[in-house]
């Protein structure tokens, strides 16, 4: 069985024909291009606003003019992640879509069913003849997953409507009424860079096999995080001998959950075996630690090609306890709602390399106040090395609103449907929703969608009975919306 032939099939060609476009974040220029084709073939009012997002209007179906305007709401980009051993041009090639029983996956690639799910689902309503709807504003925003630039810069004078469904969760049980802002934290630092020592050989040591995910819903889980795991690795080999720090290169993108790291270091000939003996202490710590959970994880230790300089002494501390130093993980549960992450950091990049160490990490809270605590917390920690600290992408939360109409329809309809409770929630994720809400203050606003899992890694998988099971749900939402005031 193909992709294309799976049910919903519009849904499911749709998914297929973006997934064939190159979307990474900051590169969405054949995207938005193929979204205003798309709109315009079918004759329908085309929107490219000033930053990028895309606006397709269709007006509603017969018998339903009189019901209130829908804001249908995805983000065109896709987080770019591949395992180390895949082959793959994510600027060139379209995703390599494959089926796994009642899921799709990629090829060891990231899937882009994160958001690409919602964008096709939205693709469907619009170019359907025979799906009773109110009016449609489709709203597709640009560079959700690098700092939500489609959603802060959007021209809310392009909308009218009343109610905005965003369509990016992941779990098809759940009704997302809340979730996290965010603050990017990047540092830098220019060290000292002395010569390797002459009688000295060159050593690389990787982790690699970690499951990863993302920064916000996976933060929770225990998960290994390769830049803190490889520092600490660092830290007890230099602690027991006097080697030299000649490069990091740890993590890949600022929302996703680091899975790989590599180091090298430079070891004295008279040290090699009592490297050797520590790192091999260290490495199985750290397995057992981690054994029933990263199943996969490896730690490795190998010769590797000599380098003319190396991180300075005083410098190597310094970033070695800063690393060791700074928060991650989750900071803080919400007291409010039970399971809920109230704040988080991810330090999800760590580089030294000719002269500069360098850092990217984000934090997450739906509390304004406790995201600028970890986020003061992050700076002080490199700070306090000497390094520069800069904060920017600062985006707020999505305030839960329990008294949502639109809750209490969808809540009432989901019980009908499918004899259950849905799960009402806030997630730890930084949804559009808190951004929109501040160009659309009088939207109300919920988010949903199918199962997809592992999303921002290349094991991300969507699943094919969810997503039935959504588009149905979405229908009937649809035809439920309420008459205009």
């Amino acid at each position: 069985m193909s992709i294309r032939s799976l049910a919903p099939e519009s849904l499911w060609n749709h998914f297929a024909n973006l997934n064939a476009v190159p979307r990474p974040s900051k590169k969405e220029e054949r995207v938005i291009q193929y979204m205003m084709d798309f709109g315009n073939k079918l004759g329908l009012e085309t929107i490219q606003d000033t930053i990028g997002n895309v606006i397709i209007k269709k007006p509603a179906t017969v018998g339903m003019e009189g019901r209130k305007t829908v804001i249908l709401q995805s983000h065109l980009d896709m987080v770019h992640q591949k395992n180390s051993d895949t082959v793959f041009d994510f600027d060139n090639q379209g995703i390599e879509m494959r089926i796994n029983g009642d899921w799709v996956d990629a090829n060891g690639t990231t899937l882009g069913a994160d958001n690409g799910i919602g964008v096709a689902s939205i693709m469907a309503i619009l170019t359907s003849t025979d799906i009773a709807h109110p009016a449609v504003e489709a709203m597709f925003t640009i560079d959700e997953e690098t700092g939500m630039t489609g959603a802060m810069q959007l021209e809310p004078s392009n909308f009218s409507g009343e109610i905005l469904l965003n369509l990016d969760t992941e779990d098809d049980d759940e009704l997302s009424i809340g979730c996290a802002g965010g603050i990017d934290t990047n540092s830098s630092y220019k060290y000292n860079e002395v010569d390797v020592d002459v009688d000295a050989s060159c050593f690389e040591i990787s982790i690699s096999g970690l499951i990863g995910g993302h920064s916000g819903m996976d933060i929770d889980k225990g998960r290994g995080n390769a830049n803190k795991l490889m520092n600490r690795v660092l830290r007890s080999i230099r602690n027991a001998c006097p080697v030299q720090l000649v490069s990091i290169d740890g993590g890949s993108l600022r929302n996703a959950i680091p899975r790989e790291a590599t180091a090298v270091i430079a070891v004295n000939h008279e040290f090699e075996g009592q490297v050797d003996l520590e790192f091999n202490t260290i490495a199985l710590t750290i397995k057992n630690e981690y054994k029933s959970l990263e199943k996969e994880l490896l730690i490795e230790f190998k010769p590797t090609s000599s380098e003319a300089k190396a991180v300075g002494s005083d410098d190597t501390d310094k970033i070695i306890n800063a690393l060791y130093a700074v928060p991650n993980g989750v900071f803080r549960m919400s007291p409010d709602i039970e399971g809920l992450v109230e704040t988080s950091s991810s330090l999800a990049r760590v580089i030294v390399k000719d002269g500069e160490f360098s850092t990217q990490s984000l934090q997450r809270s739906s509390v304004e106040s406790t995201k600028d605590d970890v986020a003061n917390s992050v700076r002080a920690s490199f700070e306090l090395m000497g390094a520069e600290v800069i904060q920017n992408g600062d985006y707020p939360g999505w305030q839960p609103n329990p008294n949502s109409a639109i809750l209490d329809i969808m809540s009432n309809l989901y019980r009908e449907k499918f004899n259950d409770e849905p799960k009402i929630k806030a997630c730890h994720a930084g949804l559009e929703c808190g951004i929109l809400g501040k160009h659309l203050p009088d939207a109300d606003m919920i988010s949903f969608g199918p199962n997809i899992r592992a999303a921002h890694s290349p094991d991300e998988k969507v699943q094919i009975s969810s997503v039935q099971k959504f588009w149905d749900y979405l229908l009937d939402v649809l035809k439920e919306i309420p008459t205009k005031n």
